[in-house]
């Protein structure tokens, strides 16, 4: 699972959920949510098949984040204007 938190800028609000809508879902993608946790705010999180096949994927998603990075504001200068993790889930309910 990947989650990655990140603020758009308020001229951009309106246009990220369909660029998210947009993104070609790359192999062993399972699915999807985009939170909005702030007027600005959002996390996004995705589920796999498994780790490989989220590994695989990267390269697909740095992509997408270069094509919004514009619409991003920095969260800070260590981070940049994402704040991504990921790992197995370890508890379901």
């Amino acid at each position: 699972m990947n989650v990655v938190r990140f603020q758009v800028k308020p001229e951009f609000k309106d246009v990220i959920v369909s660029k998210f809508a947009e993104f070609e879902r790359p192999s062993g993608y399972q699915m999807g949510r985009l939170v909005q946790t702030g007027e600005f705010t959002y996390c996004s999180v995705g589920e796999w098949d498994n780790q490989e096949s989220l590994i695989n994927a990267r390269p697909a998603m740095i992509g997408f984040l270069d094509s919004v990075r514009h619409m991003l504001e920095e969260i800070s200068p260590e981070l940049g204007v994402t704040d991504p993790v990921s790992g197995p889930v370890v508890q379901e309910q």
